[in-house]
């Protein structure tokens, strides 16, 4: 069997394996949709988002801490969404943007001259609470179960050498000794 062959029963395989029986013609979620439903980028967020209006951020009330934290010091940014934002909230930010081009034009108007990154994605973040929290506490829970599992996984490697290096002495212990 050639190279081509086996790709393209592959390929045929995978999209019969992945369409809904109850659903003709339909397959699962491609990987995009996936990310967005993982970070809370639903409908609702993204119709609750396309609400938002200049007076909303420019008129939003931030208490002087928040404003004073916010200072001169300019951390680094990626994908043009700020470090000080959480992994989640970053990747988050990121995927708004990329799908409601109402948000990235208002982010554009208010930063830097009307707001500061940082006060931006605040109020952005606090005006979405309620639809994000439980995406976002899922995903810490999701990464404290994977480190929990990284660091069972570690020291089960670590006792397997342990296990095998006691019963390599044990054995050597048992031998008699060479003349």
């Amino acid at each position: 069997m050639d190279l081509s062959s086996w790709f393209r029963r592959g390929l045929s395989s995978a999209s019969t394996k992945t369409k809904n029986p109850n659903l003709p013609n339909q397959s699962h979620p491609d990987p995009q949709q996936q990310e967005e439903e993982l970070f809370g980028v639903t409908e609702q967020l993204i119709e609750f988002v396309k609400s938002f209006t200049f007076d909303t951020f420019n008129n939003f009330p931030l208490q002087d801490d928040e404003g004073a934290a916010c200072g001169d010091v300019t951390p680094s940014t990626s994908g043009n969404v700020r470090k000080d934002l959480s992994e989640w909230q970053e990747r988050h930010a990121l995927l708004v943007i990329t799908k409601v081009k109402e948000i990235s034009q208002l982010r554009y108007m208010l930063c830097p001259r009307r707001l500061k990154e940082r006060q931006f994605w605040r109020i952005y973040f606090k005006l979405v609470k309620s639809y994000v929290t439980e995406y976002e506490l899922r995903a810490v829970q999701l990464a404290k179960l994977k480190s929990m599992a990284m660091e069972n996984e570690k020291s089960s490697e670590t006792s397997v050498y342990e296990v095998e290096m006691a019963e390599a002495k044990h054995t050597e212990s048992l031998m008699p000794p060479t003349p």
